[in-house]
Parts: C-alpha cells; structure tokens; sequence
C-alpha cells in the first residue's frame, strides 16, 4: 500500500539516530579531525563542510580518502567517543513529542541506527527509550539494509508497512533496497537539497509533522524543504 494515499498507514515506524532524533552533527564536526589524525585520512577544513553535506556516504569517503578496510576501525572508535560524549549530545526539539504521537497511534517506532544501543539509550533518556519498540543497532556505515530486513523480520512486517525516516542519502538507499517507502528529515547530516534530488516519499522539515503524517493527517504529503522541489535537482558534482 502506498503510505501517500493508504488510510491504514504504516504498522512499523523506523528512525535512524543521529542527524534525525539526535542533534550529533556539530559534535561529529568536533571530534572528525582528531579521528582523521589518527586513521590517516584528509582532515575537514571548516569551508568544505557544506559542499560534503550535498554528498551521499560512498562520495564523502572517497573525497576523504579511506580505504574500505579501515571503516570498520574508524566506525568502532568514533562509536566509543560517541558513548563518551553523550553526555553532550542532545534530541533535537520536537523529537519527544514526535515519539510520543506515534506511540499513541499504536504504531510500534524503531531505531536503526550505525550507531551503539547503549549510547542511543543514554540520549533518548528512560522516558523517550522506553517508547522504542526494537532497535537495531550497530550497523556498518553501508549495512543499514540488512538491518532493516532483520527488523523486519523479527517484527513480521512487511516492507511495503514500514516507513523509514533518515537523515542520509544511505539511509534513503537502505530503505529503497529493501523496499520501504522513505521519509527525509530536513534537519540533519545531509543538506535538504540533496535529499530532496533523489525524491523520497516524504520530506519533513520539523518533528511534529512526523507525527502527524503516522497519525493520519493526509495534509502533510507533500512536504519539500525550504528552497526545494521534489523534483530531482542538479548537484554541484553534477550526479
């Protein structure tokens, strides 16, 4: 069924982490040149940030020069400062309330997120954590599909019920290999034109309309980002 006309709506809501609930990205930006240091690849000079905020995940790792086989490494390390910084990562606004209006549908919200159980745990706080019906954590910075059709499994839904919502091109490629209908948020890592060129299913701009959109409030369809179409848009590396 399709999640733009369908009344019954999604039975699954799945939410990646950071960029979408958590507010990581300024912290990202504040330990990356350290972990470039140390893994030896090309360090971000503070002009670069938005031009790599139009690229997808495979660009940016090229444009910095990692080998795949290091990913893994540099993924564990950044997962353990993340663990212990966060304390100073926080939700962003609008996001409890965005939890709390889909638990109330009795639609089940999941996490899956690159990032550690523990530490997602520890930003979302008891209240907001214990909303979560599943999380699937710990995904490689390209395995998020094979996460989602665990999730999926293991919840017995079927892709075409669950609505995935990210703040990444990847996470928008996850959700397309595995068939799920996809909601862009115009808050996070990637910028909102970038996200709206590859034409998700949905473009939020703020928490609420999430919610609204699980609670059956066909007036948020369609949503695109300050400035931009859903129309697939010419990006400045010409993709």
């Amino acid at each position: 069924m399709n999640l733009r006309t369908g009344a019954a709506g999604p039975h699954l809501v799945v939410l990646d982490f950071d960029g979408t609930l958590a507010d990581s990205f300024d912290w990202f930006c504040s330990v990356l040149n350290g972990v470039a240091d140390r893994y030896r690849f090309r360090r971000v000079e503070a002009h670069e940030v938005e031009g790599l905020r139009l690229q997808g995940a495979r660009a940016i790792v090229a444009h910095l020069g990692i080998p795949r086989w290091k990913l893994p490494f540099i993924a564990r390390h950044m997962h353990a400062l993340a663990a212990r910084d966060a304390g100073q990562i926080a939700l962003f606004p609008g996001v409890p309330a965005m939890l709390a209006a889909i638990a109330e549908t009795g639609v089940t919200p999941a996490i899956l997120s690159s990032n550690r159980a523990d530490t997602v745990r520890r930003v979302l706080g008891p209240e907001n954590a214990a909303r979560i019906g599943a999380y699937a954590c710990g995904a490689s910075l390209f395995g998020k599909a094979q996460r989602l059709r665990g999730l999926l499994a293991r919840r017995g839904v079927v892709p075409h019920r669950a609505l995935c919502i990210g703040d990444e091109i990847r996470d928008l490629e996850a959700a397309r290999a595995v068939g799920c209908p996809f909601g862009a948020v115009a808050w996070g890592y990637t910028d909102p034109q970038a996200l709206a060129a590859q034409g998700p299913d949905y473009l939020f701009t703020e928490p609420a309309e999430i919610g609204a959109l699980v609670a059956g409030g066909a007036d948020y369809w369609p949503r695109v980002a300050p400035g931009t179409t859903l129309a697939p848009l010419p990006l400045p590396n010409g993709s």
